[in-house]
């Protein structure tokens, strides 16, 4: 059934978005994860977006799919990034809420029942409720680029957040496409949302080891790259204009 013919009781209340490329061993046991930890609780679709892999990644979400009408299948041409991936999945989630995590298994879904509880008890403030990893099990390099590429964007964004990185995230489907989007995007997503006016709730998540594979967004751009997409968020958030609430004024009769 089409988004255009669905009825409003027919249309899920949690678009679960997962970007993946090259991930076909991880695909069967997370989304069975996903499941376990929505059913009977929400109504939920999972949106996988297939970002140019070139293993069987569709071939296998494409076999779930058969057994599982809340699976669905997003697919980008050529690899467009981690950032581009999640926006494709918000984009075409049919849930005014949106949960991101991670394709590899890092990410644990039981923790995702966690992120929406609090995403709807500071609701409307809270626009975004972030993971925030504790007992990481990256190696010992990755940790360090990560706690580096932390600690300089929070000193320069404030934005109160210690892990941007974390894949596990909650927020508006409405206000995540009203954010300017780049190539980076996901890791900056609590500055943006701050810039909105919104605030951000945090809820600490256990980190897993990756179950087979390895990683397949590159560890190079979270520090390097990132520096512009860094510069361009503090000047975005500088030039934010405030925005005034408009009401019509009738004349009395």
């Amino acid at each position: 059934m089409s988004e255009s013919t669905a009825s409003h009781a027919d249309r899920p209340s949690v678009s679960v978005v997962v970007p993946v490329r090259n991930e076909a061993p991880n695909i069967a046991s997370l989304v069975a994860e996903i499941a376990a930890a929505l059913t009977d609780r929400w109504r939920f679709e999972v949106i996988y977006v297939n970002d140019g892999s070139s293993d069987d990644t569709e071939a296998v979400l494409l076999k779930l799919m058969a057994q599982r009408p809340w699976l669905r299948q997003i697919k980008h041409d050529r690899s467009c990034g981690q950032s581009a991936a999640v926006r494709s999945g918000v984009a075409a989630a049919r849930a005014p809420v949106v949960v991101t995590l991670d394709g590899d298994g890092q990410n644990d879904p039981s923790f995702i029942p966690a992120l929406l509880d609090a995403l709807a008890a500071g609701a409307p403030r809270v626009g975004l409720v972030a993971g925030q990893r504790v007992r990481r099990r990256d190696s010992w390099f990755k940790r360090t680029q990560s706690a580096i590429a932390n600690r300089v964007r929070s000193a320069i964004l404030r934005d109160g957040t210690r892990d941007t990185g974390c894949g596990l995230k909650a927020f508006s489907r409405d206000l995540f496409l009203m954010l300017p989007y780049f190539d980076g995007l996901h890791r900056f997503l609590p500055a943006l949302v701050r810039r909105e006016g919104r605030d951000v709730a945090y809820v600490e998540v256990v980190d897993r080891p990756r179950r087979h594979g390895v990683s397949n967004y590159g560890m190079w751009d979270r520090l390097w790259v990132g520096i512009l997409d860094l510069f361009g968020v503090w000047w975005l958030i500088r030039r934010r204009k405030h925005v005034p609430q408009v009401t019509e004024v009738y004349h009395a009769d």
